[in-house]
């Protein structure tokens, strides 16, 4: 199996992980009365369900982006400071100012 695709279903399963701790622990501390509805309402085990999928598919991602964004390589070539491009370029690759007129109004006659 692909090393992405591996990486992609490690970051899945944590991701869904997290989401049962979250919905577990909004049911246990009972945010917004939302223990009294999943137990008592006829569809709540649905509504407690879809709650776990759709917190596990947003954790999933961010768990994925953060991994594939931790996975870029540093480019120590490059000055850090803030300096600009303008800078770094020969005088026949630095860009030239171009005067623009500014009209002051209607100018017909």
């Amino acid at each position: 199996m692909p090393a992405l695709v591996r990486l992609y279903i490690r970051q899945t399963i944590i991701g869904f992980a997290v989401s049962a701790v979250f919905v577990g622990l909004l049911l246990w501390l009972n945010v917004a009365n939302l223990w009294h509805l999943v137990t008592s309402a006829p569809g709540g085990w649905l509504a407690g369900f879809l709650l776990f999928m759709f917190n596990g598919i947003v954790f999933s991602g961010v768990q994925f982006g953060i991994s594939i964004m931790r996975m870029a390589e540093a480019d120590d070539n490059d000055p850090f400071g803030g300096k600009r491009i303008a800078e770094r370029l020969t005088p026949a690759e630095a860009p030239v100012p171009v005067p623009v007129r500014i009209d002051t109004g209607d100018q017909r006659a």
